[in-house]
């Protein structure tokens, strides 16, 4: 009977980790935490929308996310701010805006808890086909761009010299990651969602000879702490999101502590 409860989110949550597992690699090459944190927080603004607006709540987030990372852009562009103050602007106010809207709606039921530490165990079958259109899309992209978007995240200068749009690959992966967290936010959460895409990527970084192995070895990694952390949810009565990371946390622990970088 467990097993049956568990099937479905255990295989929507391996389908994230599969896609978070190479957008989690240039999160780490290129030091987008602090962007994968304004993306997730942004997120709970597309669920007010959604709400008010009253369409899927899904296609909110992933609206709300592009709308950030195109903002970031231009904001970059025009602003003689630094990257991490505006990062920290959008964040915050955005977070705080999607609480505010959501607390003033009209019999107000959201369960901001499952928003913001993820709800696994309540994915339906419409959730697994949205999550795999999306991550479809996503690796495909990754494909197709990933020789660009390498060079991009190891050195633009080269790339620039190279003939690569620098500033066109920037925006396509950011993007991309506005995809992963779209889909993400049902596994783990608002709050816990760049645990999701760096920590698998950081434990891949230690046992990695090339860019390809640690892309394929994050998303291992991911896939194998989902079972885990639905276990560990089942038989210790917690939340599947925060114990999906935990599970992510002690693999990184244990590659740190006993395994030697590649």
């Amino acid at each position: 009977m467990m097993f049956e409860l568990l099937l479905l989110p255990a295989l929507t949550g391996m389908l994230v980790a599969l896609v978070a597992g190479p957008l989690g690699a240039f999160t780490v090459w290129r030091g987008m935490a602090y962007f994968g944190d304004t993306l997730a927080h942004s997120a709970l603004l597309g669920v007010a929308a959604a709400l008010v607006f009253n369409f899927n709540v899904q296609l909110g987030i992933l609206l709300s996310c592009i709308f950030i990372a195109i903002l970031l852009i231009v904001i970059q562009k025009k602003s003689w701010i630094s990257s991490d103050s505006i990062l920290g602007i959008l964040s915050h106010s955005s977070l705080a805006l999607g609480l505010l809207v959501i607390s003033l709606l009209p019999g107000n039921r959201v369960n901001l808890f499952g928003w913001l530490f993820g709800d696994l165990l309540t994915v339906t079958a419409k959730d697994v086909w949205i999550i795999l259109g999306l991550a479809i899309l996503t690796l495909a992209l990754v494909v197709v761009f990933w020789r660009a978007l390498l060079m991009v995240a190891i050195d633009e200068e080269l790339a620039q010299v190279e003939g690569k749009n620098v500033q066109a690959l920037r925006l396509l992966l950011m993007l991309l990651m506005a995809f992963v967290v779209a889909v993400a936010m049902k596994t783990v959460g608002i709050l816990l969602v760049t645990a999701l895409l760096i920590i698998p990527a950081a434990t891949a970084q230690r046992i990695s000879r090339s860019p390809e192995t640690m892309a394929l070895g994050a998303s291992l990694i991911g896939i194998l702490c989902v079972p885990g952390g639905l276990l560990l949810s089942a038989f210790a009565d917690t939340p599947s999101g925060p114990s999906i990371v935990i599970c992510a946390a002690l693999t990184f622990l244990v590659s740190f502590l006993f395994v030697r970088k590649a």
